[in-house]
């Protein structure tokens, strides 16, 4: 049908717009995954899932996407697009030197299913066997043109259809009766159609993908950071800390209004959150307080946040999915995980200051009169992190029962949050009866947020079980290995090295 199709437009000399893979395509309403956006989000969600990149090269992801779903017409595809194989018993099965191209990995399907099928331990191998083959999965329905639903309008309703039923030989045609460019006018077409039916509100997603908030939001973070360093006047670290509250704000509620839920759904909305959640507070608490020691912790604290959903894109997915039955309830989603989160952030804010004490004390000078001072600023935000918390997980009890029919029962998720709140309040204690003195103060403290690690990603990467399983994700339990391994060395060395400066 296709050549048929080719031979037409040679003949009617538009020939030159078979190829209908523009960049103006990016604006075009699509669905999937339950819900309508425009193409270049998709695009670049799947190529970047893929591939790791953004885009093929030389090619935009509209472009790369487009490409391979007119493979489903038989043309060819201008590029070779490849994904990473990264563990080393994958590299051994596929005789791989760290990289391989889809074609040639999907004639490796049955030899990764049958290694998938003969592992019985969930390891970092059976991992990565499972997900090829679910790129190998999302590869062929994408150049099978089952991937990319269009709108195509029924009376006065749309209906979504792939692409290979969109641009039908009979449709192209007709269109080509009156004009040079069929493909393109199709498009158009069916995007208008949309619009006048449906509205433009999928739009919002496009400004908003185009926007790079997060991106500005982390220049504006380092720069308050070192503008609070470098400058005696207060005011100008606080306002680009105010301008970053605002900017988070702006994307928070532009992503609230496209998913139309709390963002707080999965572990890239979490880790936001909790560094705009950390940051906010530790701005009112540094205006009750009068002290701009505050605003760093925010600060750097935010910055770490962002760092991560910047750089770490392959643990944290920016993705907007749909919610599993049990998180459809907004009301308790925005109270429960809203409040968990806030609290990791106020518990975040000791961390920061507390190691910044250790390293201080270790590598400057720092008398018994300046730990003390700045100690009771760190036992203020515990205060804050453990009253939220302790709050989170009772209203997280009463989800439960109303979701589950049981207040509590022992989920991994449960019980280390309960962990984390015994932990918190046996060092709000120990301080409030002078049991834990100034000097072991600051070393519990940092060393007690690898409890909070633990039960925000530990029992997500590393344990994988229970019913909280809505918010796994893959990947991780490298990443959150290096952060207890780090922790763990800054706490020997700094108390190391404080415990040799007093002996000098």
């Amino acid at each position: 049908m296709l050549k048929l199709l080719l031979s037409f437009f040679v003949l009617t000399n538009v020939y030159a717009n078979v190829n209908f893979c523009q960049s103006e395509l990016e604006k075009m309403p699509i669905r999937q995954d339950g819900r309508v956006k425009p193409l270049t989000v998709h695009a670049k969600e799947v190529i970047d899932h893929l591939t790791g990149k953004k885009k093929a090269k030389g090619y935009t992801s509209v472009e790369t996407f487009c490409h391979l779903s007119a493979k489903a017409f038989g043309l060819e595809v201008p590029f070779k697009l490849k994904t990473k194989i990264e563990h080393k018993d994958t590299k051994k099965l596929l005789d791989s030197d760290g990289e391989m191209g889809f074609d040639e990995l999907i004639t490796h399907s049955t030899t990764i299913r049958m290694a998938y099928q003969k592992e019985k331990v969930e390891s970092g191998y059976k991992k990565e066997l499972n997900k090829l083959l679910n790129k190998i999965g999302l590869y062929n329905d994408i150049v099978g043109g089952t991937n990319w639903q269009l709108p195509v309008k029924v009376g006065a309703e749309i209906n979504w259809t792939p692409i290979t039923d969109f641009l039908t030989k009979e449709k192209i045609d007709a269109i080509a009766q009156t004009s040079s460019t069929p493909f393109k006018d199709a498009f158009a077409q069916a995007k208008k159609d949309y619009v006048n039916l449906k509205g433009d509100k999928y739009m919002v997603e496009y400004t908003f993908d185009k926007m790079q908030l997060t991106k500005i939001a982390f220049a504006l973070t380092l720069i308050a950071l070192a503008a609070l360093v470098l400058f005696k006047k207060f005011g100008v670290a606080l306002s680009l800390a105010t301008v970053t509250i605002i900017v988070q704000t702006i994307y928070l509620s532009l992503r609230v209004y496209i998913s139309g839920r709390a963002p707080i759904t999965n572990m890239y909305e979490t880790v936001i959150f909790s560094g705009y959640g950390g940051l906010l507070l530790s701005m009112i608490i540094g205006h009750l307080k009068k002290e701009k020691t505050y605003l760093y912790m925010g600060l750097a604290y935010n910055l770490c946040t962002l760092m991560m959903i910047t750089f770490a894109t392959n643990m944290v997915s920016p993705s907007i999915s749909p919610l599993v039955p049990v998180l459809r309830d907004n009301f308790w989603l925005s109270t429960h995980v809203t409040t968990i989160i806030m609290s990791y952030g106020a518990l975040a804010l000791s961390w920061i200051l507390a190691n910044t004490i250790l390293f201080r004390k270790a590598f400057g000078e720092f008398s018994s009169k300046d730990e003390t001072y700045y100690n009771d600023l760190i036992y203020t935000t515990l205060k804050y992190g453990v009253i939220m918390l302790a709050a989170g997980i009772i209203l997280g009890g009463v989800w439960a029962d109303y979701s589950w029919g049981r207040f509590w029962g022992w989920d991994p998720k449960e019980t280390w949050s309960l962990i984390v709140l015994c932990i918190y309040m046996a060092i709000l204690h120990g301080k409030y009866t002078n049991w834990i003195n100034n000097n072991r103060f600051g070393t519990l403290v940092a060393g007690a947020f690898m409890s909070v690690m633990m039960a925000w990603f530990g029992v997500n990467y590393i344990l994988a079980t229970g019913l909280h399983s809505y918010g796994f994700s893959q990947g991780g339990a490298y990443f959150l290995g290096t952060f207890f391994t780090i922790q763990t060395l800054i706490l020997i060395f700094t108390n190391i090295k404080i415990h040799s400066n007093k002996s000098a």
